[in-house]
This record gives structure tokens, sequence and C-alpha cells, in this order.
């Protein structure tokens, strides 16, 4: 039962074990940015940002149909020029950026289905939407690859000012004025361009449920930053795993499964968790 539940569909069919490369790939680089998110207390910003690359998307679709360069470069332009005017909007009103980001992601992704609508199907805008993580072609498989890699390898470049940046902007910026700036830049634009691989897998809705759940669980269990980045990331390939096999089990959809396996992480871990023991609490309640 086991061997055919989580592993007879990975050695079997070639489709999902492509799923499940591209699944590990992501998960590897989004939560490691979901943990700077989370010590950014930015946590919902990954979520308007996902959101915000649906017209882009949208945009590209329409010009190219599914064509996998116009929609990325579309996500990304869309996605960084929306993070850019809602930062603007924070520091010349008297809006929180919060409020801003708010305002912006929910008119970028209401305009993004009505652009899709305009020519598309319903099945096209769930695809936008949702994602086809089995229906993954090799050439969206490379783009994930590439984007986890780069990810990955600007993150241990500039680890210690990220770092740095995220706890005491502001000593920072007194001992170099222009690199807080340069550093949150790099900063959205990797969160932005790992936003739009996703869409090419869980589509816009989704794909931040892959970078925060698993490092929220992690929050719950590692007292030190090299213990938090490790944990989000096993999180996130084990979330992948399982899910996919569940939806393979079960007849699911194979995006909603691996999001709704991290959410069981995620719950798991606020009630046993080393520290937030909340089960914990509860039994000293009752």
């Amino acid at each position: 039962m086991i061997w055919h539940l989580f592993f007879q569909p990975f050695v079997e069919f070639g489709f999902m074990r492509r799923a499940l490369v591209v699944c590990l790939a992501l998960s590897m680089s989004t939560t490691a940015l979901g943990v700077f998110l989370l010590l950014r207390r930015m946590s919902l910003m990954g979520d308007a940002l996902s959101h915000a690359i649906l017209p882009g998307v949208a945009v590209g679709y329409l010009l190219n149909g599914m064509s996998l360069l116009a929609m990325s470069i579309g996500g990304f332009i869309a996605g960084i020029a929306v993070a850019l005017i809602a930062g603007w909007v924070s520091r010349r009103t008297l809006l929180k950026e919060d409020a801003s980001f708010a305002g912006f992601y929910l008119g970028s992704l209401a305009l993004g289905v009505t652009l899709v609508s305009l020519r598309g199907s319903s099945v096209d805008l769930l695809h936008l939407l949702f994602g086809s993580i089995l229906a993954v072609d090799t050439d969206a498989a490379i783009f994930v690859a590439g984007v986890s890699g780069i990810t990955l390898v600007c993150l241990a470049l500039f680890y210690r000012g990220l770092v740095s940046e995220a706890f005491d902007s502001a000593w920072l910026q007194v001992n170099a004025r222009w690199l807080p700036s340069l550093l949150h830049g790099l900063f959205l634009a990797l969160l932005v361009l790992n936003l739009v691989a996703g869409f090419q897998v869980l589509g816009t809705l989704m794909a931040v449920g892959v970078m925060m759940l698993p490092a929220v669980a992690a929050r719950c269990w590692a007292n030190t930053l090299p213990g938090l980045l490790v944990l989000a990331g096993a999180g996130g390939v084990l979330s992948a795993w399982l899910g996919l096999s569940l939806s393979w089990g079960a007849n699911l959809p194979a995006g909603p499964s691996i999001v709704l396996t991290a959410s069981a992480l995620f719950f798991i871990s606020v009630l046993f968790g080393r520290r937030s023991g909340l089960a914990s609490s509860l039994r000293a309640i009752f």
C-alpha cells in the first residue's frame, strides 16, 4: 500500500516524475523567500504579489496565447510595477504599506480575470488561477528549475545583507545609504520571479501557499535562522511529495492537494511545535 501510494506513481509515470521534480525545485526557493517575508513581518505581501502578476499574465495570454515566455514576462513586469507603485503610494500618503498593497492587488486580480475572459474560456481562466501541475512540459520545468537555481545563488551571495536588512535596515542605511534599497529591490525581484514561476505550476492563487505555509510551520519549531531555512525547505519538499501522492491516490486536483498538505503541516506545527505549543496551553487550561 505504501509503495503503491507514495512511490509507484513516480516510478511508472513520466508526468508524475516531472511534476515532482518541478515541485521540489519550486519548494526549495519559495520557502526560503517565505522565511524572509516572515522575518520582515510581510507574510501577506506574497499573497498580494501573487495576485498582482495576473494582469501581466493575462496580457501575455491575449497577445500570444499560452506562451510561457510572453506570460512570464508580462507577469514579472506587472508584479514589479505593482510593488513599486504600492511602495511609492505608502511613502507619499497616509496609507500603510499593507493597505496600499491590498488596494492594488484586489484591483489587479479583478483586472486580470476580466482580461482573460475577453478571449479565453473558463478552462484557460482556471489554468491561470489554479495551474495544471500534471501537464507541466519540459520548457516550464526548465524555467522553474532555472528560477529556483538563480534564487538560491542570489540568497547565498547576499545572505548577510538580506538578514541585516530584514532585522535592522536603519543600521544598514547608516553604514551604506544605498544598500538597503538595492537589497530590497533584489528581494522583490526574486519574489516576483518565483511567483511567476509558481503560477506555471500551481496558478496565481495557489503558488503563495507553498511559499508561506512551510515557512510559518518551521517558525513553530526552529530557534535559529539557518534552522528555520532548513526546516522550511524540508517542509516544502515533504508537502510536494505527499500532496502529489494524495492527489494520485484520492483522485484530487494536484495543486490544491499540495497546499492542503502544507496546511496540515502548519496546523500540526501550531498545535505541537516547540515554540508554539498550543496543545500544551489548551491542556493547562482545561
